[in-house]
């Protein structure tokens, strides 16, 4: 018989040395429960990655970096969050129901169809898609002043089939849809 030793799979040292980190885990929390969920966490992280321990270093200090690490990480973490134990934070908080995005959006559809082609290509062009005044007149091949005129027409009378106000612009469906009606909102300014 050879005095040779095979050489142990660290994972099967890793019993040995849970007192250790669990006492070191209750030093950090200074909570029994939170100290088991820190070493659980440890020895999770530390399987998924066996591939990076070098044979032959220490486990016990590698684990414990883990659990460090861990337990910073969270701590950092939790002073991101607010602690609304009793849910009082939680039952003030709303949510404006997702239907009335639809609705706002079947509304905005069926005034829009009613535009002249001319000024929905014209605010599906510098509304919705963000072009330019003179780049739309370009595609259009029409005059920037064209352009200019179709936009604020189609925009106007969008607002008045929507009935739309300057407080309520925001309260449209999406960007695109407030960025073709929002503009129409802006006082307009006379020629003297």
């Amino acid at each position: 018989m050879t005095n040779e030793t095979v050489a142990k799979d660290p994972r099967d040292e890793i019993v040995e040395h849970l007192p250790a980190l669990r006492a070191f885990a209750v030093s950090l929390t200074r909570n029994g429960s939170q100290a088991d969920d820190l070493v659980q966490d440890t020895i999770v992280k530390a399987w998924k990655n066996f591939d990076k321990f070098q044979q032959g270093t220490n486990l016990r200090a590698w684990l414990f970096t883990i659990l460090r690490n861990t337990f910073y990480s969270a701590k950092r973490k939790s002073r991101r969050e607010v602690a609304d134990t009793d849910g009082l934070l939680a039952s003030t908080l709303a949510e404006k129901p997702h239907h009335d995005g639809r609705l706002a959006m079947v509304d905005f559809e069926k005034a829009f169809a009613t535009l002249p082609a001319e000024q929905r290509e014209a605010l599906i062009l510098v509304g919705a898609s963000g072009f330019s005044y003179e780049e739309a007149a370009e595609t259009c091949n029409v005059a920037v002043g064209t352009i200019k005129s179709r936009v604020n027409r189609g925009r106007a009378r969008l607002a008045e089939l929507l009935d739309v106000g300057p407080d309520q612009a925001m309260e449209l469906t999406d960007a695109p849809t407030v960025a073709v009606v929002a503009s129409s909102m802006q006082p307009r300014r006379g020629i003297v």
